[in-house]
């Protein structure tokens, strides 16, 4: 599988989880950044536009800053999307 397609399917993990796990708190704070983030970066790669456009990294260490969470689960799949992005941006 190439990596676009392994970073949407990511995405689509990371939103899931937030949609489920988080649906009270994707409405404000960091966590609706990394929510509108991770939407935007699926429209990207859906709609084929250019991938420098995508905007997730951070996202790991924003969270940890704001909740003192490290073992969650959300935080392994999200370091996952961002290794993806990067390892994408570097083919370019």
């Amino acid at each position: 599988m190439n990596k676009e397609l392994q970073l949407i399917d990511q995405i689509k993990i990371v939103l899931g989880i937030l949609e489920k796990d988080y649906i009270q708190d994707i409405s404000s704070g960091v966590l609706q950044l990394i929510y509108k983030r991770y939407k935007n970066a699926r429209g990207v790669l859906e709609a084929r536009k250019d991938i420098k456009a995508i905007n997730i990294k951070g996202g790991v260490r924003a969270y940890m800053d704001s909740y003192n969470d490290y073992n969650n689960p959300l935080l392994e799949e999200m370091y996952k999307a961002e290794k993806l992005t990067e390892e994408l941006l570097l083919q370019l």
